[in-house]
């Protein structure tokens, strides 16, 4: 894990530090007119290496839909991958949420799943990667050797259920804190820093409280999931962050009944928003953009969101108020104890499965290999990456010019990261999570306690 973590950072602050115009990182992004308008690159630049026997039409299945910053860019790529190939694909792309994960594990039980899926390659895939539902990298290297060669293996993560790679990986993530400076300038509260401390950012809330805003912008019962993943994290550091508890009471799992007890201490304190139980992750994101709530903790793919709330058309970047959005930064999540401030969580989690459906028929399988290959390939993905990581060996170099103002703070946020960490919820499958997930409303409200939620998601890991 430590190789890991620093390989990745490496990725992470080679793609992102900007200076001197000599940074690699991505191409122009989804948010920028030269992003969403211009086409997929030329089937020269990013000609697929397998080549199908004739035109065949692939199903995909991917998270680049709804706010996904990257959605329009998926679209121009595929659209770039037809006209280079005539083949076609049949996209069901959705938002990832809880709902996409379960429908995706159905799909595989049912044998309705696609052709191809870009995933996470954590728990949530252990289901159909232990029934042999997708084949590996090595065994498609054995027929089409180039395959992800373009890759720095070291940066594709393994299956944790068998040690074996699957999923080529586009683009990583961070999680961060979001920030309305506008909400922070009215309750006369400084932008926070690297330093920023959880004793500071608890006071920063209480002025913002009183200044008649809501300190923080979450839904806790219905996406407590940023929450639970730093409340438990600052109780521990890089080191141990990906440590799996056996009980309630023992260290680990002492930590994680301490972080869930923080989230219960900032609702008391009236800290998120007065319907924060029953309001839906859309609402009190419209909270953030509408100037109402100060702190968003979310991931890097809410810069899309944020950036096309600041456009009269959210489809159309040419349309942003940059005076709007000039009120919104992202900054480290407050630390505590021994974890820096600095200390994000974030990496490479997702990437490209082609199933064992789509190996196993002679008229998809090349062209399931060709897809992925223009996919990841050097040219597609920095326009992925963009502010974030990627596993390619030798990323394109970028006008930084090209980036929106909320871009370019993130780029400067993330070149003062001290360290990358992979989400332990990844680790802690679907039905282990439901008793602190789902059950964040009765574990801040007191109806049930952080330690017996805690053991009742250990109790389901266990017996899995």
């Amino acid at each position: 894990m430590k190789k890991l973590t620093a390989l990745l950072m490496a990725a992470t602050l080679a793609s992102t530090l900007f200076g001197c115009g000599s940074a690699p990182a991505a191409e122009a992004p989804a948010e920028t007119p030269a992003a969403t308008e211009s086409e997929a690159p030329e089937a020269s630049e990013a000609a697929p290496a397998a080549e199908a026997t004739g035109p065949v039409e692939i199903t995909v299945t991917t998270t680049f839909a709804g706010e996904d910053s990257n959605a329009q860019n998926y679209k121009n790529a595929v659209a770039g991958w037809e006209a280079a190939t005539g083949n076609t694909v049949s996209d069901t792309s959705a938002t990832s949420d809880e709902t996409f994960k379960t429908r995706i594990i159905t799909d595989f039980e049912t044998g309705s799943e696609p052709d191809v899926l870009f995933f996470f390659n954590g728990a949530d895939a252990n289901d159909f990667v232990n029934a042999g539902k997708v084949v590996s990298i090595d065994d498609i290297r054995a027929e089409f050797p180039e395959y992800a060669s373009n890759m720095n293996d070291d940066l594709i993560a393994a299956s944790p259920a068998d040690g074996v790679k699957y999923a080529v990986p586009v683009n990583g993530y961070w999680e961060a804190m979001f920030v309305n400076t506008k909400v922070l300038e009215d309750a006369g509260v400084a932008m926070p820093g690297a330093d920023y401390t959880w004793d500071q950012f608890l006071a920063d809330c209480q002025k913002i409280k009183d200044a008649g805003y809501a300190p923080i912008a979450a839904a806790l019962g219905n996406i407590p999931h940023y929450w639970w993943e730093f409340a438990i994290y600052n109780q521990q550091t890089p080191a141990d962050h990906l440590n799996i508890p056996g009980a309630a009471d023992d260290a680990t799992g002492s930590q994680w009944v301490a972080g869930l007890e923080d989230i219960k201490t900032l609702y008391e304190a009236g800290y998120f928003p007065d319907n924060t139980l029953s309001a839906t992750d859309d609402e009190t994101f419209a909270m953030f953009t509408d100037d109402k709530a100060a702190f968003l903790l979310d991931g890097s793919w809410k810069v899309g969101g944020i950036v096309g709330s600041c456009q009269s058309d959210p489809d159309d970047p040419s349309t942003i108020d940059a005076d709007k959005l000039s009120h919104f930064d992202v900054t480290y999540f407050p630390g505590k104890g021994n974890r820096k401030t600095t200390d994000l969580v974030g990496g490479l989690s997702m990437g490209y499965y082609i199933t064992t459906k789509a190996w196993e028929d002679p008229d998809k399988k090349a062209a399931a290999v060709s897809f992925v290959e223009y996919m990841t390939s050097d040219e597609v993905v920095p326009i992925f990456a963009q502010h974030t990581a990627s596993a390619l060996k030798n990323a394109p170099k970028v006008d930084e010019t090209q980036f929106n103002a909320l871009q370019v703070k993130a780029m400067d946020m993330m070149s003062g990261v001290t360290s990358l960490t992979g989400a332990v919820q990844d680790l802690f499958n679907g039905d282990c999570r439901v008793s602190t997930f789902d059950g964040m409303p009765d574990i801040v409200v007191g109806n049930v306690s952080a330690a017996d939620a805690v053991q009742e998601g250990i109790d389901v890991y266990n017996a899995q």
